[in-house]
């Protein structure tokens, strides 16, 4: 397909391709994507979602389905699509707000434990990574370091995120929930409160509820002496009711629940209350009867319920011959698909706190697997467009990002799919079998070596896994010898009267004739495979180079022309005087910000200089968010040039971000 793209045509096929304007609910656009929000999804033909004209990929989650066009046609192809679906505009957060709405109870549920747990995972690899680097150093010293008081100071920083874990959760809760953060972290601290008897510290200790009233510590003896007895220390309410002084050390869904319930109440306060009062009571009221709830009520009763269920998967882990591992590694997968796959984030981390993940090592070989089973579509395939997906998307899998695999290739085509889920049963199967376990969950694929308790063990999941779902998906997978149509490249915007760029200097400051491309920010240069946002780690929008930024200043990498700048400033797409396309995305879904922390010093249509400034971020309200900060640098025309490396490592505004070759 050469030319420029119809973009009335594309969006005719992609409106057929979803079942017609009336299967559609919202509809949305990023800087790259088309989002919608479908009614029925049988309705929808993947395959002529997949051959629509233009389109450059696409991507199922979270309710949504993704399709790809790039900068500056995404938004042609959005105005004439709502044109003829006869629907009105909306936002990204419409869309979402839509998508979630739309989910099973079951859906909304684990989207929620998602949406609490998924923030603080950095937390949980910083402390598993450091605590499996120490630990492993010192357990192959034959535990020489631990007297030595460097060993002590680093390892009680890895254990923190774990021993502070409820306060942790209880913030992100209640950012979640509506409710204010910092109440949120106040719950957690009373659950996991020094006051109370360390749950880690009472192993054996039980309840002697009837043999005696209460047991007050400091009245029948010290704390010690009530759990040397074999009883954990309790105060009496009302003059029946029994209180265990007890921490939750290792619980989660407890503060989940009792956060939930706390913003109900503050929500209800800020109602009700005065607003000369609102300041003072509804804080108060808040976390008094919270605190109440908590230790009387919510805390007792669900951590019983979380007790079980982590009994049934420990039960059905310890299925003997490994098949409780397979089972659970072949369900995995089917709870990602259904976008239910989050509840495990509440599992792994009892488990953690319990001492060791043996789910983790699971989750891993359904990573893998899925890497496998892409990359042997990748070799199977005679499509250049399913093959410049399947790469990068298997690699990933390795890496630990599933979703490009997933939506992209192998669910698609489904037969990998299927290869994929016998790879990660195997791999499963194997690891139960071999008693492997984790000390941090959220770390997977080749980096889950780093956490593992047996790397020779988890070599052998990982080689089982892998070979298993590749076999299989050699085998099962076929195709027609056919090459699909290559997807139109987005229409350069006129280009300025070619101007022969700065020569090579320490400092450059644009695509010159050695093909330097310099970095718009200072920061960290990485690899656009390693993007947290898995459309562009799959490279589906274009190559290029990710920066981690230290500060929030964008500047113009280029010379040339802003072919388009989003109102919600978190994108800005520009020519250069020899028409080459660059989207720099500044953080990951920030659209759904609707600008609030960005500051544009450009208009669409401006003229820029190399080195001007674009766009000021505060990339601490963007973190605040919950969002990546990362931010993708992209030549969306990247089918012009025959390589694009990245200059990976510390970078700064004007130096070298990427070296293009034609």
């Amino acid at each position: 397909m050469g030319g420029t793209l119809d973009h009335k045509l594309a969006a005719e096929q992609i409106l057929a391709a979803v079942g017609g304007k009336d299967n559609i609910v919202s509809a949305a656009h990023c800087a790259t994507r088309l989002r919608l929000v479908i009614a029925d999804d049988t309705k929808v033909d993947m395959a002529a979602v997949e051959d629509a004209e233009g389109a450059k990929g696409n991507f199922q989650a979270a309710g949504q389905l993704q399709v790809i066009y790039g900068t500056g046609t995404v938004n042609k192809v959005f105005d004439e699509f709502v044109a003829l679906a006869g629907i009105t505009a909306g936002s990204t957060a419409d869309a979402k707000a839509a998508a979630a709405a739309k989910g099973n109870p079951i859906q909304r549920a684990t989207k929620l434990l998602g949406d609490v747990f998924v923030p603080i995972i950095p937390a949980i690899v910083a402390s598993g990574l450091l605590m499996g680097l120490t630990e492993g150093i010192n357990s192959a010293m034959g535990g020489a370091l631990d007297l030595n008081p460097w060993y002590n100071l680093i390892h009680t920083f890895a254990n923190a995120s774990f021993v502070f874990l409820q306060i942790l959760i209880g913030f992100s809760a209640a950012r979640v929930f509506g409710g204010n953060e910092f109440l949120g972290g106040v719950i957690g601290m009373i659950m996991n409160h020094t006051a109370l008897i360390n749950a880690w510290n009472i192993p054996g200790a039980i309840e002697k509820f009837g043999e005696s009233a209460y047991q007050l510590v400091g009245v029948n003896g010290t704390a010690g002496d009530i759990i040397a007895s074999g009883h954990i220390p309790q105060v009496q309410l009302f003059g029946f009711y029994n209180v265990t002084l007890q921490g939750y050390q290792g619980h989660v869904i407890p503060v989940v629940v009792a956060v939930f319930i706390m913003c109900i109440i503050e929500k209800w306060l800020h109602k009700h209350v005065p607003d000369m009062l609102d300041l003072f009571v509804t804080p108060l009221v808040t976390v008094l009867l919270t605190g109440l709830l908590t230790m009387t009520i919510i805390g007792p009763v669900f951590a019983a319920f979380e007790e079980l269920v982590l009994h049934f998967f420990q039960f059905l882990l310890a299925i003997p011959f490994g098949l409780g591992g397979a089972i659970s590694g072949a369900i995995y997968p089917l709870t990602v698909v259904l976008g239910v796959h989050h509840m495990f984030n509440a599992l792994e981390a009892s488990m953690v706190a319990a001492g060791a993940d043996s789910f983790n090592p699971i989750i891993s070989a359904c990573n893998i697997a899925q890497g496998a089973a892409c990359l042997a579509v990748f070799l199977r395939t005679k499509s250049e467009k399913k093959k410049g997906l399947a790469l990068p998307s298997g690699i990933s899998s390795l890496l630990g990002i599933t979703e490009p695999a997933i939506y992209g290739v192998n669910l698609p085509a489904f037969k990998p799919f299927i290869a994929a889920i016998c790879g990660g049963a195997a791999g499963g199967a194997v690891s139960s079998f071999l008693g492997l376990t984790s000390i941090s969950y959220g770390i997977t694929g080749f980096f889950g070596y780093l956490i593992t308790n047996n790397a020779l063990h988890y070599t052998i999941v990982f080689a089982v896994a892998f070979g298993v779902s590749f076999l299989i998906a050699n085998i099962l997978y076929r195709e027609e010898d056919v090459v699909k149509k290559p997807a139109a490249a987005a229409p350069a915007a006129a280009a300025a009267p070619a101007v022969k760029a700065a020569p090579v200097a320490e400092k450059v400051d644009a695509i010159d004739e050695a093909g330097i491309l310099a970095s718009p920010m200072n920061g960290e240069c990485v690899a656009m495979t390693d993007a947290p946002d898995p459309m562009f780690a799959s490279l589906a929008v274009g190559n290029g180079a990710v920066v981690l930024p230290t500060d929030g200043a964008v500047y113009s990498p280029v010379s040339g022309m802003v072919g388009m700048l989003f109102d919600t400033k978190h994108a800005i797409g520009l020519v250069t005087d020899d028409g080459i396309e660059i989207l720099i995305h500044i953080g990951v879904d920030t659209v759904e910000l609707g600008g609030t922390p960005f500051t544009a010093h450009v208009k669409q249509f401006d003229r820029v200089e190399a080195g001007q400034l674009l766009i000021e971020a505060d990339l601490a309200a963007i973190e605040a968010a919950g969002k990546p900060t990362a931010t993708m640098v992209i030549i969306t025309n990247t089918d012009d040039f025959s390589s694009i490396e990245p200059s990976l490592g510390p970078v700064k505004a004007g130096e070298k971000l990427c070296t293009v070759t034609k």
